[in-house]
């Protein structure tokens, strides 16, 4: 089977049967979304919560307020109806040792961010692995849907 890697502040769409991966997800969160009538997938690798503070607002998928917004209109284009997409989720970790206080908890405004966005859409999210301490790479399979999780701090799981 194929598969497209999706780096940091990126996204990709295809029909199955690709994989899309994307690598080392500390404070990112990866945004997988399908689509099982049309087997269409898509996943985006935000990196921030959102645009509205962003020095540079050219690259969308770089954000949860842009990035899943933008992720869905991609996978209309390929057929995906928005009714019938589910989306799962991973990372927001915490990846360096701040404090509970700290106002640099990325990972979990990225998480809250990334929630916020798909409640609003009314997209549901069927499944997540978020927070923590510990990196995850994903794996989301459009022939059925399943997104493979590893991290090498635990053992891998299919969502």
């Amino acid at each position: 089977m194929n598969k497209i890697i999706v780096g940091m502040a990126d996204y990709a769409v295809t029909k199955s049967p690709v994989k899309l991966v994307t690598l080392g997800l500390g404070s990112c969160v990866g945004i997988a979304m399908y689509d099982s009538q049309v087997r269409v997938g898509g996943l985006v690798h935000i990196m921030l919560p959102s645009i509205e503070q962003a020095r540079s607002k050219d690259n969308k998928a770089k954000f949860a307020d842009t990035g899943i917004v933008y992720l869905l209109e991609e996978m209309a284009k390929q057929g995906a109806v928005k009714r019938r997409i589910e989306s799962k989720i991973a990372g927001g970790a915490s990846m360096f040792s701040f404090g509970k206080n700290s106002q640099l908890q990325i990972g979990k405004r990225n998480v809250e961010a990334t929630k916020r966005v798909l409640i609003d859409l009314r997209i549901p999210i069927v499944a997540e692995d978020t927070g923590k301490d510990y990196g995850r790479t994903i794996e989301l399979d459009t022939d059925t849907g399943e997104l493979l999780i590893k991290s090498a701090a635990r053992i891998n799981k299919t969502v």
